[in-house]
């Protein structure tokens, strides 16, 4: 196992961390299997989310004993300070610690990042926290590049969380910008939402690449915690065979595939076009059929609403059909 500097932070980090969403398909028996194996394997780096129903639960009850063997990463996607001291107290109870490495703000939208920072914003809660010694280390995390090319001017951030494989690759200015700044980048999404079928060619993609600090790829079972290992030790460079097959790839999603971008927005009938399709994935990739309902239903703005007037397709960087797209989740969904 690789292990790295997380960025200004100074901890050390296993470069192959555990992504804390499929964790919640299972129970305690589950958890305590998949978190066995990846101490087994020198995994010390483990992301989860308030977000996640169960998820820090679970791995608080899993880690019990062997807490100092971890270094344990939640977020929370509230906006003002009462709401995120109180999810700062949820998450401690919750992972069964008195501390928490790094606690980040959960994938803002612009207009809430300007009142997370201000004077009795979610920043504020996470400052007196941290001075407090219930957290660490300060992050953020986002599906946008303008936010966090936003966040990474000011001082208080030390690590970023961005979608990033081998198809999304509009996070280049954040990658540079990390870079310039010592700021740790945490790559979420590896196997683009779950797109890319070939775990091995994703994750040699991105532990080519030295600029991303962490990866964390979603881990449910002791066989994926081994496979995903396997991938990140090969470090031999990539061949062309392999590039040949990234690039088949890209062709193959590039017009079927949403990056998260965002340019699509706004919508004139209100739907969050990335969030549809992040949900629906969860249906019908991330086999989290009941999570990605929940989370669809709670949208203020069905894919059903879509007028079809185009305007998102006209400024789709990918010239994706988003048209039919959206009547595809509104199907699956039955709305």
């Amino acid at each position: 196992m690789e292990y790295v500097t997380l960025g200004k932070t100074g901890l050390r980090v296993s470069r192959l961390g555990l992504g804390g969403i499929p964790i919640q398909r299972g129970g305690r028996e589950q958890a305590k299997a998949l978190l066995d194996a990846v101490h087994a394997a020198g995994i010390n780096y483990i992301d989860t989310a308030r977000l996640y129903t169960t998820s820090e639960a679970l791995i608080g009850e899993a880690i019990q004993g062997r807490r100092q063997d971890f270094v344990l990463a939640t977020k929370a996607k509230v906006v003002d300070g009462a709401a995120m001291a109180a999810s700062i107290e949820e998450s401690l109870t919750n992972l069964r610690t008195d501390y928490i490495d790094l606690y980040q703000i959960h994938n803002p939208e612009m207009e809430e990042y300007e009142r997370i920072i201000a004077p009795g914003g979610a920043l504020e809660a996470m400052q007196e926290a941290k001075a407090a010694g219930k957290i660490g280390h300060l992050g953020i995390t986002a599906h946008s590049a303008e936010v966090l090319l936003r966040a990474l001017e000011e001082p208080w951030v030390e690590t970023v969380m961005f979608p990033f494989n081998l198809v999304e690759n509009h996070g280049a200015a954040v990658l540079k910008k990390c870079r310039e700044k010592g700021v740790a980048f945490i790559a979420m999404k590896p196997l683009a939402g779950g797109a890319i079928d070939d775990v091995r060619l994703a994750l040699r993609f991105i532990a080519a690449e030295r600029d991303v600090t962490v990866v964390i790829p979603g881990m449910f079972g002791a066989e994926e915690v081994a496979q995903n290992c396997a991938a990140m030790e090969d470090t031999a460079p990539l061949t062309a065979e392999e590039h040949e097959k990234m690039e088949q790839l890209r062709r193959e999603l590039g017009n079927v595939f949403c990056r998260r971008c965002g340019y699509c927005a706004p919508c004139t009938a209100g739907i969050d076009i990335p969030r549809c399709f992040i949900f629906h994935g969860y249906l019908k990739r991330y086999h989290m059929p009941d999570f990605g309902r929940h989370s669809y239903e709670g949208l203020k703005v069905h894919a059903s609403a879509c007028v079809g007037c185009g305007a998102c397709e006209s400024r789709c960087p990918y010239h994706l059909p988003i048209r039919e797209m959206l009547k595809e989740v509104a199907a699956d969904f039955g709305n």
